[in-house]
C-alpha cells in the first residue's frame, strides 16, 4: 500500500525546505534506511531517509524546488500501483480553515512546563536558551527512547555535535544539535522513554539557571498517519504542522565499532566512501566524536600511510580505432556465442605416456614434435569415429563432412587467425607440426591467404603454453565445436591404487547443442583420451 512522504520539520524553525539533490529516482526500488534525498533547511542541508520499503512511485519536488513543510515530497509504494488519488489529495491545497489552524499554532509557541501555576512562556524563558524536545523521527513514531548520551551536563555544544541516539519504532538514529551553547539541563535519561515533544534537554548559556523550567512539557494532541484509504495527505499536513516545536529529524547513522575506537558515519558518507574506495577508519569526521559526513568525504586527501589504501590519479582513456580483423572477430564471435546454444564438457587427461612417446620421438635430431601437434592429429582420428562433431548447422540440414580440416588458433597483434590443415587426420606428427609453424608464421606477418583460413570443419586452441590451466571457447562456425587445450601440469595422483607423482592435462569441448549431443560430445572425448594417453595407437 502506496505511502505518502511529506516534506519534513528537520529544524524547530524550518518552515520550508529545498530538495538539494534526489539520492534516488522514480521507478527505483527503495529499502527502509535509504537516503531518499538531501534537503536543505534554514539550518543546514541534511540527509532524509525511507521508514518504507517499495518503490519510488512519484517524486513531487524537482532538485532545486522549496515548498513548505508537509508538502508532497514522495510517494512509495508496490511497483505499478495506482497513486492517482494520492497525487490528487496530496497536491490539494489546503484549506482557508487549515491555514487558519496552522497559524493560529505558530503563533503560539508552546512552554515546557507541566502545570498552570508554573507556566512559564517561551518569552520568558532567559536569553539564548534553546528547548530541545523529543523528536518525531518517523511518521510513526509518538514515543522514543533516549539509547545513550553522547553529551552530559555541562559539555560544550556546537552546531552539529551529536547530542544522544535515540529509538524510536523503526531504528536507532543520531540525534544531532542545531545550537551552540552548554548542555543545561538533560530531561530524559538513558534507558527511559518519553511522548513525543517531551523536554530532552535545554541548551543555553553557560550558568544559566534553568531550575524554573519544568522537565515535562504539556502532551500535544498528534493524529497518526493514514495510508491512501482513509485521507492520507491532509491528516499527515495536520500531524507535523500540530508540533512547531518539533525538533530536527537527524540524519541516521548506525554507529559502527573499530580497534581505534567508535566511528559515527551518515548512510550518505558511507556510500561515498565506498564508491570512492575510502576506508572511513582514514577519514576523521568534521562533527563531534569522529562522526563522519558528506563533505569528510568529497575533502578526503589520503596521507602518505594510507596512499596504498586509497590510490590517486588521473583517469585517462585511450582510443584505438577497431582493424577490420577485430571487427571480423567481434562479429563472427558474437554471432556464434547469441546463436548456438553453446555447452562445455572436460576431461582430464594423463600425460605421462604422451611425454615419454614425444621424448623417444623427439630423440631423432632430425625430428621435433609438439604436444599440439600430438592433440591435432588425436582429434583428427577421434573425428573419425564421430562425424557428427564434425559437423554444421543449416536451417534446412545437418551438414556432416567427410573430410577432416582442423583449424589451429593462433593469436596475432590484431587478435586471432584461424589458418587450416586439410585433411588432417592423413598427416604425420612431423607434418601437422611443420605446416603449423608454417601457417603461424605466416599469420605473424600477415601473409595467409583468405584460402589458408577457410574451410575448417573443427577447431582446436591451445593456451597451454601461456600457464593456462583450463579455459573454454567460443565455436568458430560453421563449425560444430572447439577444443580448449590447458597446459601440462604436475601433480598428485592416484595409480594402482597409490598416491604418485603424474602429468595431467585439461581440455574442454565446446560443442553446439543443435548438432552435437551429450553422450556424442562424451564419446569423442573419449576417444581423444585413448589416442592421448596411448599415442602409438596414432599410428595404426
Amino acid at each position: 500500500m502506496a505511502e505518502v512522504i511529506t516534506m519534513p520539520r528537520l529544524s524547530d524553525t524550518m518552515e520550508e525546505g529545498t530538495v538539494a539533490s534526489w539520492l534516488k529516482k522514480v521507478g527505483d526500488k527503495v529499502a527502509e534506511g535509504d537516503i531518499l534525498a538531501e534537503i536543505e533547511t534554514d539550518k543546514a542541508t541534511m540527509e532524509f531517509e525511507s521508514f518504507y520499503e517499495g518503490t519510488l512511485l512519484h517524486v513531487g519536488l524537482a532538485e532545486g524546488e522549496t515548498a513548505k513543510v508537509d508538502a508532497l515530497l514522495a510517494i512509495i509504494g508496490d511497483e505499478g500501483e495506482d497513486i492517482s488519488s494520492l497525487l490528487k489529495d496530496g497536491n490539494k491545497a489546503p484549506s482557508s480553515e487549515t491555514e487558519t489552524k496552522k497559524e493560529s499554532k505558530e503563533e503560539t509557541k508552546e512552554a515546557p512546563v507541566s502545570d498552570s501555576s508554573d507556566e512559564e512562556d517561551s518569552s520568558d524563558l532567559p536569553d539564548g536558551v534553546e528547548i530541545i524536545t523529543m523528536p518525531r523521527l518517523s511518521d510513526t513514531m509518538e514515543e522514543g527512547t533516549v539509547a545513550s548520551w553522547l553529551k552530559k551536563e555541562g559539555d560544550t555544544v556546537e552546531e552539529g555535535d551529536i547530542l544522544a541516539e535515540i529509538e524510536t519504532d523503526k531504528a536507532t538514529m543520531e540525534f544531532e544539535s542545531f545550537y551552540n551553547g552548554t548542555l543545561l539541563k538533560i530531561g530524559i535519561a538513558e534507558g527511559e522513554s518519553a511522548k513525543v515533544d517531551s523536554l530532552l534537554a535545554i541548551i543555553g548559556p553557560a550558568g544559566t539557571d534553568v531550575s524554573k523550567i519544568k522537565t515535562t512539557v504539556p502532551k500535544k494532541t498528534q493524529s497518526k498517519t493514514t495510508t491512501s484509504e482513509e485521507k492520507p495527505a491532509p491528516k499527515k499536513s495536520q500531524e507535523s504542522t500540530a508540533s512547531k516545536q518539533e525538533a530536527p529529524i537527524a540524519s541516521t547513522s548506525v554507529s559502527s565499532s573499530s580497534p581505534g575506537g567508535r566511528i559515527f558515519a551518515s548512510p550518505l558518507a558511507k556510500k561515498l566512501a565506498e564508491e570512492k574506495g575510502i576506508s572511513l577508519n582514514l577519514v576523521k569526521g568534521s562533527g563531534e566524536n569522529g562522526r563522519i559526513v558528506k563533505r569528510d568525504i568529497e575533502n578526503y586527501q589520503p596521507a602518505a600511510g594510507a596512499a596504498a589504501y586509497t590510490p590517486v590519479g588521473e583517469e585517462q582513456f585511450e582510443e584505438v580505432a577497431n582493424s577490420q580483423m577485430r571487427k571480423t572477430i567481434a562479429k563472427r564471435l558474437g554471432e556464434s556465442k547469441f546463436t548456438a546454444p553453446h555447452y562445455y564438457l572436460t576431461i582430464e587427461l594423463d600425460m605421462d605416456t604422451a611425454i615419454a612417446s614425444r621424448t623417444a620421438i623427439n630423440s631423432d635430431p632430425d625430428v621435433k614434435i609438439s604436444f599440439n601437434d600430438m592433440i591435432v592429429k588425436a582429434c583428427a582420428m577421434a573425428l573419425r569415429k564421430h562425424p557428427r562433431v564434425n559437423s554444421q548447422w543449416t536451417d534446412q540440414a545437418t551438414v556432416i563432412a567427410k573430410h577432416i580440416h582442423v583449424g589451429v588458433a593462433v593469436a596475432v597483434d590484431d587478435g586471432l587467425v584461424v589458418p587450416v590443415l586439410r585433411f588432417a587426420d592423413q598427416m604425420t606428427f612431423s607434418q601437422i607440426g611443420a605446416q603449423v609453424k608454417e601457417l603461424a608464421g605466416k599469420a605473424r606477418n600477415k601473409k595467409l591467404t583468405p584460402d589458408e583460413m577457410q574451410g575448417s570443419t573443427f577447431t582446436v586452441s591451445n593456451l597451454g603454453m601461456f600457464g593456462i590451466k583450463e579455459f573454454t571457447s567460443i565455436i568458430n562456425q560453421p563449425n560444430s565445436a572447439i577444443l580448449s587445450v590447458g597446459a601440462i601440469v604436475q601433480k598428485p595422483v592416484v595409480k594402482n591404487g597409490a598416491i604418485a607423482i603424474g602429468n595431467t592435462m585439461t581440455v574442454t569441448l565446446a560443442c553446439d547443442h543443435r548438432t552435437v549431443d551429450g553422450a556424442t560430445g562424451a564419446a569423442f572425448l573419449q576417444s581423444l583420451r585413448n589416442y592421448i594417453e596411448n599415442p602409438v595407437t596414432m599410428f595404426v
